[in-house]
Order: structure tokens, then sequence, then C-alpha cells
């Protein structure tokens, strides 16, 4: 019986690229906050992420044959920048920039949190496979 260390990990490497991804955002909206019309952006993190793994498993379940060429592939990865939503401002300002510095700080917080929670997950788990290993 095989064990697929690549489907196992697959939902968290995807979730790093997408904190990751995400933080830039962020960052860039930070950066921009005393940029007059800048619009602040964001992404749906979570629909994002099970989009991408019900995507996965449509592919997994319907495009394995024995020739690439029988079944088109389906776009399993929609580009990021087609998935920038404009963050609604708490309160309007007079040059038209939408960046709130309090709300923009807390999701990065939050971002970063979840990057290291899904980095210690992983690294717990690997340290788990190892000492199993270790001990045939």
């Amino acid at each position: 019986m095989g064990f697929g260390l690549d489907a196992s990990f697959a939902h968290h490497e995807q979730a790093l690229s997408l904190y990751a991804d995400r933080s830039e955002i962020l960052a860039n909206n930070l950066v921009n906050s005393d940029t007059p019309g800048f619009q602040a952006r964001d992404i749906d993190f979570k629909a994002i992420l099970e989009n991408t793994a019900s995507n996965n498993e449509l592919n997994q379940a319907y495009l394995s044959t024995t020739n690439p060429g029988h079944i088109q592939e389906y776009a399993s990865n929609i580009p990021l920048s087609d998935q920038l939503m404009y963050r609604i401002p708490l309160q309007a300002t007079m040059d038209g920039n939408t960046v709130d510095g309090e709300v923009e700080k807390t999701q990065f917080a939050e971002n970063s949190m979840r990057y290291m929670a899904t980095l210690s997950f992983i690294t717990h788990e690997f340290t788990k496979l190892k000492m199993v290993m270790s001990n045939q």
C-alpha cells in the first residue's frame, strides 16, 4: 500500500503559497496608506483555497488518463490578480484612499500567524514521520 506525501501535504502547500501572496497584497496596502486615491485590495482566502482544492480533486478524479491529450485539463489556477477584491472602507477619506492602517495591520498580523501555524503543523507532521521511520 503506497503513501503519497504530495497528496497529504498539497492542501498545506497551497495554503502557504496563498498566505505568502496575501502578505504581499496587505503589505502593498500598508505601503500605500498615504497615496491619494489608492484603493485597498484583499482576497477571499477561504474561497480561493476551497476552489483550488475542489479543482485539484476534479483533476485527480477525472483527468487520470493514459494520454494527457485525451481530456482538456481543467484550469485549476485562476491568476490571483483576477481574484483581488476592493476592501470596503469603514470611513471615507477626502483623498479617496481606502486604506485603514489598523485594519491592514490586524489582517497582516492574522495572516502571518496563520502562515506560521501552518508551518508548525507541517514541521510537526514531518517530525512524526521521521520518528516512525526511524523506529522500523
